[in-house]
């Protein structure tokens, strides 16, 4: 696939999906407050089928991904690891010279083909770093990768608050690419389960 951000995201969302089922995680508290591990990663399985239907082809999820289930029969990482498989083989069909792509984002319905990599990218991202913190493991979103998505977070987020981010929280003194995106999206970068 061409587009490295993109790339980089997936596997960072299969690396935790996998910790989080090896270490029978899934019913734990995230950083969405409303959501189990497990609803989080159908969530961000959801996200991705979508963009691949948009961008590429395949089929939309059989759930609201906003609405994500506790439990699917076929399980957390067989999901996951079908979206993401759904993902790479519709990207891999966008010419990144094309003038624009359609998103799945209602109020940002078009973007060039590498601001919307980086927003899809973005998805999986973000939703890598809740699953790696609510599960004690260490965090996928580097400060270099989350300088690559920062265009992509401010191209889309305001839009879509109340919705997909809640408010974004102040930036902080010694804050990294990584903290700011966090705090951006409405998160906290020292979120703990024990806090929550």
């Amino acid at each position: 696939m061409t587009f490295t951000v993109l790339t980089t995201a997936l596997d960072a969302l299969r690396q935790v999906t996998a910790g989080a089922v090896d270490t029978d995680r899934l019913d734990d508290p995230t950083p969405c407050s409303e959501w189990t591990v497990a609803q989080v990663l159908f969530h961000a399985a959801g996200d991705q089928h979508a963009w691949a239907s948009i961008v590429g082809a395949g089929s939309l999820p059989s759930y609201d991904p906003f609405d994500p289930p506790r439990r699917l029969d076929a399980g957390v990482q067989d999901t996951v690891t079908k979206a993401i498989e759904a993902a790479t083989g519709a990207w891999a069909g966008v010419d990144p010279a094309a003038s624009s792509v359609r998103t799945p984002l209602p109020p940002v319905p078009e973007m060039t083909p590498a601001l919307a990599a980086a927003a899809c990218a973005l998805d999986a991202a973000v939703h890598a770093w809740d699953v790696a913190v609510a599960t004690g493991q260490p965090t996928p979103l580097t400060d270099a990768l989350a300088e690559e998505l920062l265009p992509a977070a401010r191209a889309t987020a305001e839009p879509l608050r109340g919705f997909a981010y809640a408010p974004a929280l102040p930036v902080q003194a010694g804050d990294g690419p990584a903290a700011t995106l966090v705090r951006y999206l409405g998160r906290d970068p020292l979120w703990t389960p024990a806090g929550h």
